[in-house]
């Protein structure tokens, strides 16, 4: 079986490395040819070239600096004021059914339209970024964790109290164990939003970072660095993801995948 899955999972890698690797020589093939116009979407010998002086120039560290510290912070904050907010609710019900409400609305408006209300108020340095990556990850994580506890068989906290344990010990052994698939589900959704709302943030007022950056290639119709920038914060979510997933892996050993597949693995 093991050695089942082993191949399974190198025949998957192959597998997407190909279909990466084609549509790579597949966009380049067609740029110098000229099947298309390449000055709308460069081409990834031309972009590689552009990283190369990206990096030697020492722009890349400084602006990779500013939006990482901009996304992990509103990642942090998120996330934790996020989960706390659900575990109040879920202790406190009735305040949970007067807030939760509110929340929901809040979050089905557009943060890019609210972007220069938060530069207005927090100024144009990290604050501001950070309040709206925080933001974006806290609506993520929240609605995750709320649901997850709403949903949790009340039989197993009514089977903590019974054999004493105290309203921590249960959060602590009970609560969070088994919110912690959801809880995941919505960090992994917070590292997207993250990186949005910080690019967001720069794009409305900033110094540096890779969504001003963005905005002023933009101007200057330097593609190539658009799509640099692009090929980075790709590179930086598919890093993050992979973190996600070993934290996964490592606390939820008891965890199994589902396929809606009748074909017995």
């Amino acid at each position: 079986m093991k050695r089942k899955n082993k191949n399974e999972r190198i025949i998957i890698s192959l597998t997407r490395t190909a279909l990466v690797l084609g549509f790579l020589l597949a966009w380049e093939f067609c740029a110098r040819k000229g099947f298309y116009n390449g000055f709308f979407t460069s081409y990834p010998s031309e972009i590689l070239m552009d990283l190369v002086e990206f990096y030697k120039s020492g722009a890349l560290a400084k602006h990779t600096a500013i939006t990482l510290t901009e996304a992990f912070l509103g990642l942090l904050y998120g996330t934790l004021i996020g989960i706390v907010t659900a575990i109040i609710f879920g202790y406190f019900s009735a305040l949970g059914k007067v807030i939760s409400p509110i929340i929901t609305a809040i979050s089905g408006i557009p943060q890019l339209t609210l972007a220069p209300v938060y530069v207005l108020w927090f100024g144009l340095g990290l604050t501001s970024k950070i309040f709206l990556a925080g933001l974006m990850v806290f609506f993520n994580v929240f609605f995750s964790t709320y649901n997850a506890i709403k949903n949790i068989d009340r039989r197993l906290i009514e089977s903590a109290n019974l054999l004493g344990a105290s309203n921590i010990r249960t959060l602590r052994t009970v609560v969070i164990p088994a919110c912690m698939p959801w809880i995941l589900s919505g960090i992994r959704g917070g590292v997207g939003s993250a990186l949005v709302g910080a690019i967001i943030g720069e794009y409305i007022g900033s110094s540096g970072g890779f969504g001003w950056m963005i905005t002023y290639s933009t101007s200057f119709f330097n593609i190539k660095r658009v799509m640099s920038c692009i090929l980075i914060l790709l590179l930086v979510g598919i890093i993050l993801n992979k973190l996600l997933d070993f934290a996964e892996s490592k606390m939820l050993i008891w965890k199994t995948d589902t396929t809606l597949s009748m074909k017995q693995k």
